[in-house]
């Protein structure tokens, strides 16, 4: 049986997950501009040859920065962006890389479950056309291994959270997850509490630079996870993180 890996890269304060099943790759978020030869680096060492999804969770250039570079250097057959574009240089230069390899994208449709390996994942949000905040365009996925269960949520911000959360109440609206990849980088705009104890992880993975401006993770997020118990993972502490799961355990490897 083929284990699964999540592969959380450290590209700073910027977003890069890589998850391989069997001989089948997805790539959500690409990090910064700068960071497009080391993900390409990274994926080639995975030995990836092709790629079944791209996914490029809004157009902040510390989630699309390198993925211009990953779509000229790997065949892909999908590559999904929300609906929602920017008047940005890193914005363009995915768009003509896409074009350029005659693809299209596709547009994320809440609901619409894809396979990847024996796992599936979910397209959760956005749940809307239309947003103030760039933030809550972000393609929020959850996937399914076995009995294990990951869910990755771009930069989604408590607006997306509430609307992922009403949509679940409905019957099969399963979101416990065993891994949350915390939203915007540990920002208390997101991991509301009620989103947390919906998720109810056993372990978080935060995505975020040593020493970043911002102050990410901030002190709420942080308190609201450790009065819960769960153990964080840090990119700014642990570099890359890879979690990997044989559909009943998880184990996790860190590079520092």
């Amino acid at each position: 049986e083929e284990k699964l890996k999540v592969h959380f890269i450290d590209v700073g304060q910027a977003d890069a997950i890589l998850i391989q099943q069997q001989d089948q790759y997805m790539l959500i978020d690409g990090g910064n501009n700068e960071d497009g030869d080391l993900i390409v680096d990274y994926l080639k060492k995975q030995g990836v040859k092709g790629l079944q999804y791209i996914i490029g969770t809004h157009p902040h250039e510390d989630h699309i920065g390198g993925l211009d570079e990953v779509i000229h250097n790997f065949h892909t057959n999908k590559v999904i962006m929300p609906k929602v574009s920017a008047n940005t240089k890193t914005f363009e230069d995915v768009l003509i890389a896409i074009e350029n390899k005659g693809l299209k994208i596709t547009s994320p449709k809440a609901g619409d479950t894809y396979s990847l390996g024996e796992g599936q994942w979910t397209i959760l949000a956005p749940n809307k056309d239309e947003y103030k905040d760039m933030n809550n365009y972000s393609i929020v996925v959850r996937y399914v291994f076995g009995n294990t269960s990951f869910l990755f949520t771009g930069d989604a911000e408590e607006t997306s959270e509430s609307e992922i959360l009403s949509k679940s109440m409905k019957p099969a609206g399963n979101l416990q997850s065993d891994v949350l990849k915390v939203g915007h980088h540990g920002s208390e705009s997101s991991t509301s509490l009620d989103f947390l104890n919906a998720i109810n992880p056993r372990y978080v993975v935060i995505s975020v630079g040593v020493d970043n401006g911002y102050g990410h993770p901030h002190e709420e997020v942080m308190a609201r996870i450790q009065e819960k118990n769960i153990e964080v993972f840090r990119t700014d502490e642990k570099g890359t993180i890879i979690i990997s799961s044989d559909g009943t355990e998880l184990s996790i490897l860190t590079e520092k």
